[in-house]
């Protein structure tokens, strides 16, 4: 193909850019900082707890003590916000701990925003981490076994919501793929008072393989069945873009798409159809993978870890949600 004779523009011959290092910084056209990122943490109950996840390098459940100094760091490195998730010392088939006002998540949320009042806190909102069986939403007995009651487990979603805004949450991120949950949760934010609170809407959360690690981290892995009849199709790209067209609809004011590597095809059509401000999950797997292949010599882990976060955001994501935000941060200043 002659590029020169079907560009836009008149070429005489192709071009590579010939700059120096800083010229190359000043005229890219995608850039990655960290005010992008955004550090996921979990926290569990106790004190000088800091239990490694074994599939996740360098990534810890932490009691709250030791949650304010990751958080701390985190700010130190210039990175502005964290998303919580919670590990509650008891699990029920109501799943209880995920709306109390004492539950771990609503704990931690006021203890960071006093420590750390400038620090961006969002909240993951699902039920999966305090369900005894492990699903995101209430079961019961359906004509095949067991299945999630969509619409029951809405009015618990949105009671987590409103106890995360008490606690003094910045952001609200329902990850549950319930249908109709996003409504719920703005309803009773705004009846609450909580009008301003923005949601950050797992739009487009697909069904992937890439999630395994998040399941011993959050120690949320379903005790039966799966995830599949709740969240996304691999396969399936116009079914995102109407799951996100619905969540708008709903009150969303963040999309967010995951996991990221995998469908940058997905996010670049959220973001080019809809112009909303959008989130990338770049989630457990992705993070652990390259983990691995940099422990055994066979990728450089900076280089890999920064090209990764650039494609994300060339495929338009605005926030990226990264395991990796702090060294990335530290990287980048570097």
């Amino acid at each position: 193909m002659n590029f020169a004779a079907s560009a836009p523009f008149p070429l005489s011959r192709p071009r590579r850019l010939r700059y120096s290092a800083t010229l190359r910084l000043m005229v890219a056209e995608t850039s990655l900082s960290a005010r992008q990122l955004i550090l996921p943490l979990f926290v569990r109950p106790g004190k000088k707890e800091r239990r490694p996840i074994l599939s996740m390098p360098g990534v810890f459940q932490l009691s709250i003590d030791e949650l304010i100094k990751e958080a701390t760091q985190a700010v130190e490195a210039g990175v502005p916000a964290v998303i919580l998730f919670g590990i509650p010392p008891h699990k029920d088939i109501r799943a209880r701990g995920a709306y109390s006002p004492k539950g771990i998540v609503q704990q931690a949320v006021r203890a960071l925003k006093k420590a750390l009042p400038d620090l961006l806190v969002v909240t993951d909102v699902c039920l999966c981490e305090y369900m005894s069986h492990g699903h995101c939403g209430l079961v019961h007995e359906g004509p095949r076994g067991p299945a999630v009651a969509n619409d029951p487990s809405l009015t618990l979603l949105a009671k987590t919501a409103v106890s995360h805004a008490e606690a003094g949450a910045d952001v609200i991120a329902p990850s549950d793929m319930m249908d109709g949950r996003v409504a719920a949760i703005r309803r009773s934010l705004d009846a609450e008072g909580f009008q301003d609170l923005p949601i950050m809407s797992y739009a487009v959360k697909f069904a992937s393989a890439f999630y395994g690690p998040f399941r011993e981290a959050a120690e949320s892995a379903p005790q039966f069945g799966d995830r599949r009849s709740y969240q996304m199709d691999p396969a399936n790209t116009n079914e995102g873009l109407r799951e996100a067209a619905l969540d708008i609809q709903e009150g969303a004011d963040i999309l967010l798409v995951k996991p990221a590597l995998a469908y940058l095809d997905v996010i670049h059509r959220v973001k080019s159809t809809f112009g909303y401000p959008t989130a990338a999950y770049a989630v457990s797997g992705e993070f652990s993978m390259i983990k691995a292949a940099a422990s055994k010599g066979w990728l450089d882990e900076r280089a890999a870890t920064l090209e990764a976060l650039l494609s994300i955001r060339r495929a338009g994501a605005d926030l990226i949600i990264t395991y990796s935000a702090v060294e990335a941060a530290r990287w980048l200043k570097g």
